[in-house]
């Protein structure tokens, strides 16, 4: 009665082993004993088999733009401001009450035109005296000159007594007293011709001082009239009447604005692409205005806290519309490059984190390029570094890489 509850244990220590740790193999029984037999392969027809009957990787999918590089004015850019040609301030060299009715600021003025009239005081006073000085001095030349006359005059007949005394003493006609007498008499006329002489060159002398004089009064004359020294407009209002200005007061500011000058500050690494002569192009912060002109001078020596070299750019403005002191965004042609205009969303990296753009050959196989930026516009990009011709995918670009082969829909036509 004893044995049959025993074989009952062992035969479920048995299906529990087996449901435990011979799992696999028991679902291995089960599968086989529930599938029918496999039916006979026939070898020859696998052998045979076609190679299109083999199923191929599905290609990613992509779209590509064809591009062939053109041809780009190249060009520096620069921040700079408008300057005005020449500007500059009027001031009075002379001590004066302003007696001029004064201008107003923004008047037109050409060269010349006065801008403060001084009041002349006792001026032309002193310049009458200065003139009088020199015709006095001038008078006196002639006296002068006759007094050198007759000491030249007496210095001969000295001479000529001096030589009749010495011929006399030689033959023993005359004393010794009497040739010494001679010769003193020649020594005084020279004395005599030298003291005239002087006074000539005195009387020079003066003649210069008093036309020094003359020209002093009337330089200090001319100081009381201060003028424009060029075509321009007035920045400020001239001197108030009735005003007192002093020495280096200042009576007007005058700038020239046509035509005016683009001054810009190029970088060392940019300056050698520059030259004078090139043509340039601005625009203007306000208004967003484009304005053209010509390097018209390039600075020797840099800046020596930023390192950039000064360039000055002229430009007509004939309108006077452009004002001195505006922001604008200066490009100056340089030589030209080849290059490509592509969408910036084509721009990639690669697993170097270079950047460029991704191709695709005659068998839609992907390769990478490298790429350098050469301007941003509102169309796309420009780049180099790509050859004549190229197939550059861009829309997709992300999901490939080097050596896959995709499958391309061109821009522009229907996809496949």
């Amino acid at each position: 009665m004893r044995i049959f509850p025993l074989l009952a244990a062992i035969a479920v220590s048995a299906l529990m082993y087996m449901a435990i740790f011979e799992r696999d193999a028991l679902l291995g029984l089960a599968q086989g004993a529930a599938q029918p037999p496999a039916p006979a392969v026939d070898t020859d027809s696998a052998d045979t088999a076609s190679p299109s009957d083999v199923a191929e990787p599905a290609r990613v999918k992509v779209v590509v733009q064809r591009s062939a590089a053109a041809p780009l004015a190249s060009a520096v850019i620069v921040r700079g401001q408008t300057t005005a040609a020449r500007q500059v301030a009027v001031k009075a060299e002379t001590s004066a009450v302003v007696v001029s009715a004064p201008l107003r600021k923004g008047a037109t003025v050409k060269a010349g035109d006065v801008l403060c009239e001084l009041d002349p005081g006792t001026r032309g006073a002193q310049q009458a005296e200065a003139q009088a000085r020199r015709n006095e001095a001038q008078s006196r030349v002639p006296e002068a000159q006759a007094r050198v006359a007759e000491a030249q005059a007496r210095l001969d007949e000295t001479l000529i007594k001096l030589n009749a005394a010495q011929k006399l003493g030689e033959g023993g006609f005359s004393s010794q007293t009497t040739l010494a007498t001679a010769e003193a008499a020649v020594a005084a006329a020279r004395a005599a011709l030298s003291s005239a002489e002087a006074g000539l060159n005195a009387a020079h002398s003066g003649i210069e001082a008093a036309e020094a004089a003359v020209a002093s009064t009337q330089a200090e004359i001319d100081r009381l009239t201060l003028t424009a020294p060029f075509e321009g407009l007035l920045e400020s209002d001239t001197a108030e009447l009735g005003s007192l200005l002093q020495t280096g007061s200042l009576c007007a500011q005058v700038i020239q604005l046509d035509p005016i000058k683009l001054v810009g500050f190029v970088p060392e690494t940019e300056v050698d692409r520059v030259s004078l002569g090139a043509q340039a192009q601005a625009r203007l912060a306000a208004g967003d205005r484009q304005i053209a002109g010509t390097v018209t001078f390039i600075s020797r020596a840099s800046d020596p806290t930023t390192r950039t070299f000064q360039v000055e750019i002229e430009v007509p403005n004939p309108d006077l519309s452009i004002r001195d002191g505006q922001t604008a965004e200066i490009a100056i042609a340089s030589a030209g490059v080849e290059a490509h205009l592509l969408p910036q969303s084509a721009l990639t990296l690669n697993d170097d984190g270079t950047l460029g753009v991704r191709l695709i050959d005659a068998e839609n196989t992907v390769d990478f390029a490298a790429v350098t930026l050469v301007r941003d516009t509102p169309e796309g990009i420009w780049v180099t570094g790509l050859p004549e011709q190229a197939d550059v995918i861009v829309l997709g670009q992300e999901y490939v890489t080097a050596g896959v082969t995709v499958t391309p829909t061109f821009r522009g036509e229907a996809p496949q």
